[in-house]
């Protein structure tokens, strides 16, 4: 079997002390949190407690992402007036109740937000001139100032890891579809990686799986890498895929890992071990479980977004699509188009 493994000491090797103390400083925080917590479950009048130490957490983890300078999380980078907008959002994606379909629909709510703080919030702009459907007293058209991001889109590779990343990286291709003046279509990067789920976050491996992986080395060298995940937990699926590739002659011109939430430890591994890789994240957890799981979290995002596999084999990334339904499959078809390509030539 030709597969890459990573252990998660090496990713530990890279954290500066003063990571270290930050993270346990996050830790001792949370667990306030999780006292409050524990009383709220028994019926007992502890919101209160919750809120504040939420506050402490909050504060601590925007001054460790300010001094950081490439984790960029959206609430802590943009006006007060969005938050809400976010705020609701992972609300709902934490809900138990939230469904399949509507956790989909707030998966692409999120997407949406994180492309217009990664890609779109420039001042160059160009004008898009709009066929409308009105004909009287003639064809009208409308013109629309939209930010410019040609350069961006025509040197970006969607970079898949694991199942869950499937449907955001096809919602981050179709926004540069829309965005560029030639409906552009980002090529695609498919890799087969999985953490080994018998250990614990502190010894657990990451292995990468080259036979099931579909990718061009050449193809990918000099690009602009997007990897799209809704979680970051523990950073190492993406290290020991772009670890791989540098070591393989890729040198990427820029990389930039998207995510809905990311722990802070798996963020601050990422920018320790990989010098040009940037954080975007419309919210920051910030820790995680022995079983390496985010705290507070969403629960298994793989699951909730794809549904979970009845076989005794999980799907591949076109049996996937195929359970998407013919919905998304038509919402994203040049993205489908150019997935089965790469995975069928």
């Amino acid at each position: 079997m030709n597969k890459i493994v990573l252990h998660a000491t090496a990713l530990d090797g890279f954290l500066t002390e003063q990571d270290k103390i930050n993270l346990d400083n996050v830790y001792s925080l949370y667990d306030k949190s999780l006292e409050a917590c524990s009383k709220i479950e028994k019926g007992e009048n502890a919101e209160a407690d919750l809120i504040q130490s939420a506050k402490e957490i909050g504060d601590a983890l925007e001054k460790i992402s300010n001094e950081n300078g490439r984790i960029h999380v959206y609430c802590f980078e943009t006006p007060d007036e969005q938050h809400g907008e976010a705020s609701r959002i992972i609300a709902k994606l934490r809900d138990p109740e939230t469904g399949h379909e509507e956790f989909l629909y707030y998966i692409q709510r999120a997407y949406e937000l994180m492309f217009a703080h990664a890609f779109a919030d420039i001042k160059k702009k160009r004008s898009l001139v709009q066929i409308t459907p009105v004909t009287n007293p003639c064809r009208n058209y409308a013109v629309h100032r939209i930010p410019d991001i040609d350069d961006k889109a025509h040197s970006s590779v969607m970079c898949v890891m694991l199942r869950g990343a499937l449907l955001p990286s096809m919602i981050i291709s179709k926004e540069f579809e829309d965005y560029s003046s030639d409906k552009f279509i980002t090529p695609f990067a498919l890799f087969k990686i999985k953490r080994d789920e018998s250990r614990k976050e502190s010894n657990m491996d990451y292995i990468l799986d080259l036979d099931r992986s579909f990718f061009k080395l050449e193809e990918l060298d000099g690009k602009d890498l997007i990897f799209a995940d809704p979680m970051n937990a523990t950073g190492g699926s993406l290290v020991t895929i772009v670890k791989y590739l540098k070591e393989n002659g890729v040198k990427p011109r820029s990389i930039k890992f998207i995510n809905v939430i990311s722990a802070l430890k798996g963020a601050v591994r990422i920018t320790r071990a990989l010098p040009e890789a940037e954080i975007y994240t419309l919210w920051m957890d910030p820790v995680l479980n022995e079983a390496a799981y985010i705290l507070p979290g969403l629960g298994d995002a793989g699951d909730r977004l794809n549904g979970e596999d009845k076989g005794p084999e999980p799907r591949n990334m076109i049996q996937l699509i195929a359970d998407y339904g013919s919905s998304i499959v038509n919402l994203y078809r040049d993205q489908v188009i150019e997935i089965e390509k790469t995975v069928l030539g």
